[in-house]
């Protein structure tokens, strides 16, 4: 062999295992993708078919309501109910169900049965940007104090401080938010008054025109401070105690002993050695979390009267509203499925292992 088809034949050699990597790279990611359109098609399809298992349907709510308010009677009701309702609960589940798939494939919603001529996707957008607004700055907030309070209880673990911060931790962590929502809101606003609950209701102040403002904002602060504090209190202490333990396994590394016996500071193996490795767990669980951002405020924002997006589904629930329950519950089905789909893919290149072993070579 010459030497240039010894040359060609080595350059082909170095090529095949970076093209084989890249492959199999390429399948992880299409299989993680594939994984998540299924995922999200099955769970579209149980809520169809669960929605319509709730005790009676749009027609016969909106009949019982104008009965029970207004001492309509039956047939008056149902005529009413006749004019304004384009649902027809007579019609076969089979054609619902291929409309409602239909209409997904096109991004079309449908319009909302209790309000005709609004579109699901405009009660959506509506509402959604005050649940991202207030679960997101509090999940932020939460996230960094959880990881500054957790380092700490790791470096003084055994010490008064650690077993306060475990002890809090493990009480907030345990407790559901609509239900430490329910505490604050009658012990807080209604025994002691020291909250104004009324004030605090609903996104903004009425006769408040929304603008990029700092009156705005501060406004919006105000009225989601109590969602906030809820949210920040009940993820905190599952921040803290994760990365603590993250922390204390990542000082016993063998790279930190040596860090120490090469002579580098505490500071510097605080924050370049332990620091940056113990949070690489925490942030994979950060990007789950923000898939729940939508779903984990339904109740507390019922509780608060917190106009975002879990209240609106939680009133498209007892009106049997089904367009803008099965919208709601798509949305959050869509950024839970995404952010994991997010978190796979960012472990996946952090430790490279895991896309080997689910289809590498």
């Amino acid at each position: 062999m010459s030497a240039t088809d010894q040359t060609e034949h080595a350059v082909e050699q170095s090529k095949t295992p970076r093209q084989s990597g890249r492959r199999s790279a390429a399948r992880y990611v299409v299989g993680r993708i594939v994984k998540a359109l299924f995922t999200i098609y099955v769970v579209a399809t149980a809520t169809f078919f669960l929605v319509r298992l709730l005790p009676g349907n749009p027609v016969d709510v909106y009949i019982n309501q104008q009965i029970a308010q207004y001492g309509m009677s039956y047939q008056d009701a149902a005529n009413q109910a006749a004019g304004l309702f384009s649902f027809d609960p007579n019609e076969p589940v089979l054609l619902q169900y291929l409309d409602y798939l239909a209409g997904i494939v096109r991004g079309d919603f449908g319009e909302s049965l209790l309000s005709p001529g609004s579109s699901v996707l405009g009660q959506i957008g509506a509402y959604l940007p005050w649940t991202l607004f207030s679960v997101g700055i509090a999940l932020v907030v939460s996230f960094i104090l959880g990881i500054g309070i957790g380092m700490m209880m790791a470096y003084r673990r055994g010490g008064i401080f650690d077993h306060l911060m475990t002890f809090a931790g493990s009480v907030t962590h345990s407790v559901p938010n609509f239900l430490l929502a329910m505490m604050i809101v009658v012990f807080f606003g209604v025994q002691l008054e020291w909250l104004p609950i009324a004030d605090m209701r609903g996104a903004y102040s009425p006769g408040v025109v929304p603008a990029f403002s700092a009156a705005f904002i501060a406004d919006a602060l105000y009225h989601a401070a109590l969602p906030m504090l809820v949210y920040v209190l009940t993820s905190l202490g599952g921040w803290m105690l994760v990365m603590k333990s993250s922390t204390v396994e990542t000082l016993g590394e063998d790279y930190v002993t040596v860090a120490r016996a090469r002579g580098l500071t505490d500071r510097r193996i605080q924050f370049q050695y332990v620091g940056r490795n113990a949070m690489l767990p925490l942030f994979t669980s950060f990007a789950l979390s923000l898939g729940f951002v939508v779903g984990g405020s339904i109740l507390v924002e019922q509780v608060t009267q917190y106009q975002g997006i879990g209240f609106l589904l939680f009133e498209a629930v007892n009106r049997r509203d089904y367009p803008v329950l099965q919208g709601i519950l798509l949305v959050v089905t869509i950024s839970v499925v995404i952010a994991n789909l997010v978190a796979d893919l960012l472990y996946s290149r952090i430790d490279p292992r895991i896309r080997i072993a689910s289809g590498g070579n």
